[in-house]
């Protein structure tokens, strides 16, 4: 039977990311997601591996990560601890052998998903080196000669931010979604799963006052969707109605995390007033 996936009760997929996710799972492709922070792009995988009922295999990549560390690494210090101070035989390298997430999830022994986030961080090598195992559903252990062949093909849900630009032989084998920034509608919706208990005018005038912040021009970090979250939360927490937002953004730490944003919005603040 084909598992759709339609967005789960706290994660609103737009209809164009449900197809995205459902097309990778027919065609049993790589899931590449690209989007501003913010927008979701981790917490897909979550979402898609809770309502299929998959187990999540998450891998975070860093600047210093190897494609090989998602399969397996090799924990050599480990051995040589054990054959100076421990009383058990080393001769087994299998011992040894600690699989990495994609690892994990061929040796399932159901479907997974699979999360590798923030592909971009990685040396420019880095997409290029997992081709062979994403096509194949497969890796080899170098110090033990075992083949693992994936016992089923889980889903990879590939993150990245944009830093840069990814190898055109890893894009043809992936099916692409970019998650653009929300509209007032659907955040709305984002805000209500997040705050079902506040009141709507509240909501309303802050994801108003978000949205024209973000709008001003010269924003080096334009306030993202968990930071619109944080700040109705702040809002709440101080008692503060729809009224006290009008004239001032309060709690502002909770949106503007830079000291140049600061200065654009009180250079554009008269402006607001004069139009509210």
């Amino acid at each position: 039977m084909f598992e759709n996936f339609t967005g789960t009760e706290d994660y609103i997929a737009s209809v164009e990311l449900q197809e995205a996710v459902n097309v990778a799972l027919a065609l049993e492709r790589p899931l590449l997601i690209k989007g501003e922070p913010g927008t979701g792009k981790t917490l897909l995988a979550e979402a898609v591996a809770r309502q299929l009922d998959r187990t999540l295999f998450t891998w975070h990549v860093k600047s210093t990560s190897r494609a090989q560390e998602g399969l397996y690494v090799y924990d050599a210090v480990q051995r040589l601890h054990d054959s100076r101070f421990g009383d058990h035989d080393v001769s087994d390298i299998r011992q040894y052998i600690r699989f990495g997430a994609l690892g994990q999830a061929f040796l399932a022994d159901a479907a997974a998903v699979v999360l590798i986030d923030e592909v971009d961080k990685a040396d420019l090598e880095f997409p290029n080196d997992l081709l062979h195992e994403l096509d194949r559903m497969s890796f080899q252990v170098t110090e033990t000669g075992d083949e693992h062949l994936a016992r089923h093909r889980p889903l990879v849900v590939i993150t990245s931010n944009n830093e840069k630009e990814l190898p055109d032989a890893f894009l043809r084998r992936c099916v692409f979604h970019f998650i653009a920034f929300p509209e007032q509608d659907l955040m709305g919706r984002i805000v209500s799963v997040h705050h079902p208990a506040v009141r709507q005018t509240l909501v309303d005038e802050a994801i108003a006052r978000f949205y024209w912040l973000r709008g001003l021009p010269d924003l080096r970090k334009a306030p993202s969707t968990s930071e619109l979250i944080d700040w109705i939360g702040a809002l709440v927490k101080g008692g503060l109605e729809q009224d006290r937002i009008t004239d001032r953004i309060p709690y502002l730490g909770a949106l503007l995390k830079k000291e140049q944003d600061l200065e654009t919005l009180q250079r554009h603040m008269h402006r607001y007033k004069g139009r509210h």
